[in-house]
Order: structure tokens, then sequence, then C-alpha cells
């Protein structure tokens, strides 16, 4: 797949600023997201921007799943839930 600015947008919940973060760490496909998947692209913004927090953990995997973030899954939000709780390092 060729990549053009703009690819990962075409996705539901991803605009400007997060498609920036995603190609900052090596991501600038839709592909290269779905086989990465949401959590490790997730971290791997939270290491370079800590405001990253769970609501763009969801938006991550319902652009991935091509729905709103809203609309995931509640077993699925429980899990992104739970990994973020392990994962945020809110209090430290």
């Amino acid at each position: 797949m060729v990549w053009t600015m703009g690819e990962l947008r075409s996705l539901k919940n991803i605009g400007k600023v997060v498609e920036q973060q995603l190609n900052l760490i090596g991501i600038n496909t839709i592909d290269e997201l779905c086989d990465i998947g949401s959590k490790r692209a997730w971290l791997l913004i939270k290491k370079m921007d800590d405001s990253a927090c769970y609501n763009r953990l969801c938006a991550l995997e319902g652009g991935i799943r091509g729905i709103r973030w809203h609309d995931l899954p509640i077993d699925v939000k429980k899990d992104l839930k739970q990994f973020y709780d392990e994962n945020c390092h809110c209090n430290d």
C-alpha cells in the first residue's frame, strides 16, 4: 500500500493530531495500525505524549474496527480500561 497523508484520518475517531502522533511512532498506514493494534500504538504514543488518555486508546481501537469509539462493545471497553489502568501510571 502506498502511504498518503491523511490515510489514517480516513478512519473513524482519528483526526489530524492523532494521525501525526501515529506517523511519529512509525505508523503511516491503516494496515500498519491494524498490525500493531490499538494497545501497542497507544503505549508508543503515551511515551511521547503523557496526556494520551483512555479515550485516545478507545479511539484507536474504534478506528481499527471502523466504528465510533462510543460504540465499542462493553467487554472491549472493559478490557481497554483495565489495560489503561495498568499502563497509564497516572498516580506515579
